[in-house]
């Protein structure tokens, strides 16, 4: 029979998981097999940098956590190996996934939750595919400034069109 403390430090590790599955807005689990000691720690360094939890975990454990997180699709993509990264930002984890995932092709990107929806790994790479936040916003503002651009050049073009036959 297990010790009663060993349940109880899984049942915590358990609860982690599904606290952290309920707060990020995009989790994407990963296949790590077949990339060495310096990959792996650049991965993690990158991740790092974007504000992103990234952990190698137990299928049972994630499986478990997802259960009780109401997340229960998660359980097809829990085979093999599996690395689990946890975000706040929608794309940051998918992009920096997927990206690595180019250059290195032992990583396998198998799928994920976003904002509490079950996304496969094409909607994932989908995902990464979409501009940063800055440059949606910048794309944004870009579109709300065409029109006064346009008007400005308009009263430009009248004004010099009346200098030049006055």
């Amino acid at each position: 029979m297990a010790n009663a403390k060993i349940i109880q430090a899984k049942q915590q590790e358990v609860d982690a998981i599904a606290t952290k599955l309920r707060e990020s807005n995009c989790t994407v689990v990963a296949d790590y097999r077949g990339l060495n000691v310096a990959q792996v720690t650049l991965l993690r360094k990158q991740l790092r940098e974007a504000g992103v939890d990234f952990q190698v975990l137990k299928n049972s454990l994630v499986s478990r956590a997802a259960a009780s997180a109401e997340m229960s699709e998660l359980d097809a993509v829990l085979t093999g190996p599996t690395a689990v990264a946890f975000g706040t930002d929608v794309v940051a984890p998918a992009k920096i996934l997927s990206d690595f995932a180019k250059k290195n092709e032992a990583l396998k990107v198998k799928g994920g939750v976003v904002e509490g929806r079950f996304v496969d790994a094409a909607q994932v790479k989908a995902l990464a595919e979409l501009p940063s936040r800055e440059g949606l916003l910048s794309m944004l503002l870009s579109v709300l400034q065409a029109p006064v651009r346009n008007f400005a050049l308009a009263v430009k073009a009248v004004s010099e069109k009346n200098e030049a036959s006055a």
